[in-house]
């Protein structure tokens, strides 16, 4: 096979299983596409914008012999698809908890454990300000997660214990693909930019990168799948009445 197609190999195998097992009877995950699809499109914006970006400020860069050399925004076609690929299997994997493990509750160590983090990628976040990747990465999350607990109230139906339990799962095929697109290497980092710690090839930010990523897909699902319909909403006003 043409190298050229290599990264676009790894997103089809990084989508194939989610895809196939998404018509599962337990979980069904197809029906909820209606809620997924518009859920990926604001988080997929932002980190075009933010990819492109840093691309052209050379915090990382693309290996041309492993793309097909069409390009959007800056990008190679692959990583705009990068961008709803991952999103839609990170859901699915979220989808799967809770419909297999419908018990799991939102609790304050869950809370707890997300707003800790949140300091810590601050603090580390602020002192690193020089290093472009880190500092964005970090400080990004930690506003992210700071904007679900001071809007609690509209973020309700966010649930922070599923959502760790779910990324400590996502982190495994997670770190398998980031493996190959860093150890090929498909995508080549400007070490300058970021702290210098690598799980293998993989640079610690990248963990956190997707974890926002992650993150902002489930909220925003999860607000469009609790969304009041216009019949629940027609039905329950003669009772306001």
């Amino acid at each position: 096979m043409n190298s050229q197609f290599t990264y676009c190999l790894i997103l089809g195998s990084t989508l194939a299983g989610p895809m196939a097992l998404s018509f599962d009877r337990k979980v069904q995950f197809y029906k909820k596409w209606k809620y997924l699809f518009p859920a990926m499109l604001i988080p997929a914006g932002i980190y075009i914008a933010w990819d492109s970006w840093f691309t052209s400020k050379g915090v990382w860069s693309f290996n041309e012999n492993y793309v097909t050399g069409i390009r959007l925004f800056n990008l190679p076609l692959e990583e705009i698809l990068f961008f709803f690929i991952v999103p839609y299997c990170c859901v699915f994997i979220y989808e799967c908890l809770r419909c297999y493990f419908p018990r799991i509750n939102n609790s304050r160590t869950g809370q707890t454990i997300l707003i800790s983090l949140a300091i810590i990628l601050l603090c580390i976040g602020v002192y690193y300000y020089n290093r472009v990747y880190t500092s964005w990465t970090f400080i990004l999350n930690a506003i992210f997660i700071a904007t679900l607990f001071i809007w609690n109230s509209f973020f309700r139906k966010f649930n922070s214990v599923v959502f760790l339990l779910s990324w400590l799962v996502i982190l495994i095929p997670f770190l398998v693909v980031n493996g190959f697109l860093t150890a090929i290497p498909v995508v080549l980092y400007k070490d300058a930019e970021n702290l210098g710690i690598r799980i293998s090839t993989i640079p610690i930010e990248d963990i956190f990168y997707g974890m926002l990523l992650a993150m902002m897909n489930i909220v925003i699902y999860e607000k469009l799948r609790n969304r009041p319909s216009l019949t629940s909403i027609q039905t329950s006003l003669p009772n306001k009445l």
